[in-house]
């Protein structure tokens, strides 16, 4: 059966450039729709159980509204997702400083970052699949990161899985670390509230401990006996307020890597299974990368209004960020993240849905 794509413009930018939707459609009722803003997943719609369709991303209906805000819905992060520390780090003898937006660190590629850049629609496919390449050219020096960096991502949605593929190439050697970092809540719009009663299951043996301000402290941590053993699909909210485990209190939550292998594969496996009882709804996360970092949005206030004025409190959605460690660039035990000319930089992810029966 066919899967369609169509595009739309979807706002205009203060210097008159336009922004750009494309949403890509399937047989069995999945629909997402992809901003060339930081290269969004505004949203993705499926069916529950009983065939009905609801929007399973957090984001907001305005387009304009991803350049002022910071939670990151459904964007590209980069040039490195996550957190490197002290907002620098040194490569081939050269310390390079990067623009703080944490506090003293960096976190997703710093002040711009890929999430705020106006990519440009390559190319649009549709048939046995549809699908959406996007593109930006990171200028030398933007964030502080060295080298150009040229990004491509790709959406494509066949049935009920949208994979999401990421590949640069870079004119200096470089650090790159990319992911997607949509928040999930399988609820739907419909019945929207927290995600701590969402089953959870990662398939990591130990996970990485933080200090004060999040950053790595360089353990690996077995997860057995504490509130980060998901190897036994169990409620996220079971431990999620448990005050005698320091790294929940740090937190606030959830928002650590759990390691997954110590370095990339091939091909995407397993990182993240997550389900909703009452819709039946699955959604499987795999992934090339070593790490996902899990975050339950310990930071939402309520303060935003997000798609059908819905006001996103503290555990309303759940982050799955396949990636490399956190803070890799100052952490050579943790592996490299490094890119030179003439490599490609690749990370495969698949966000894969299903329903089960009642």
């Amino acid at each position: 059966m066919t899967h369609v794509l169509s595009r739309q413009p979807a706002a205009v930018l203060e210097d008159g450039r336009g922004i750009e939707a494309v949403t890509l459609s399937s047989p069995e009722g999945v629909r997402a729709r992809i901003l060339t803003l930081g290269a969004t997943l505004q949203s993705l719609h499926a069916p529950d159980r009983s065939g009905r369709s609801s929007d399973l991303v957090l984001g907001f209906s305005s387009p304009l509204d991803y350049l002022v805000n910071r939670p990151n819905f459904g964007v590209t992060v980069g040039r490195y997702a996550n957190r490197i520390a002290g907002a620098r780090f040194t490569l081939d003898g050269r310390v390079h400083e990067l623009t703080a937006n944490d506090g003293p660190h960096a976190l997703h590629g710093g002040q711009k970052g890929l999430g705020r850049a106006l990519w440009t629609l390559v190319a649009a496919t549709s048939g046995a699949s549809a699908a959406a390449r996007l593109s930006y050219l990171s200028p030398a020096g933007e964030d502080g990161f060295p080298g150009e960096l040229m990004v491509e991502v790709t959406y494509e949605l066949r049935d009920r899985e949208l994979s999401i593929r990421h590949r640069a190439r870079c004119s200096a050697p470089t650090v790159v670390n990319l992911t997607n970092h949509s928040y999930f809540n399988l609820a739907g719009t419909e019945a929207w509230g927290n995600v701590y009663a969402h089953t959870l299951m990662l398939p990591a043996e130990e996970f990485l401990p933080v200090d004060a301000s999040l950053i790595p402290t360089g353990e690996l941590r077995a997860v057995g006996g504490t509130a980060f053993d998901f190897r036994v699909e169990k409620p996220i909210g079971r431990h999620i307020r448990c005050g005698s485990e320091r790294q929940i209190l740090l937190g606030r939550g959830y928002d650590h890597s759990w390691v997954i292998d110590r370095t990339p594969v091939a091909v995407p496996r397993l990182v993240a299974r997550l389900s909703h009882e009452p819709s039946g709804r699955v959604l499987e996360v795999l992934s090339t990368q070593p790490a996902v970092q899990v975050y339950t949005g310990n930071f939402l206030d309520g303060s935003l209004m997000g798609k059908d004025g819905l006001a996103y409190r503290q555990g309303d959605g759940v982050a799955f960020e396949p990636q490399m460690f956190p803070d890799t660039p100052n952490r050579p035990e943790f592996g490299s993240a490094r890119l030179d000319p003439g490599t490609l930089y690749s990370h495969d992810m698949l966000l894969r849905l299903s329903v089960r029966a009642a």
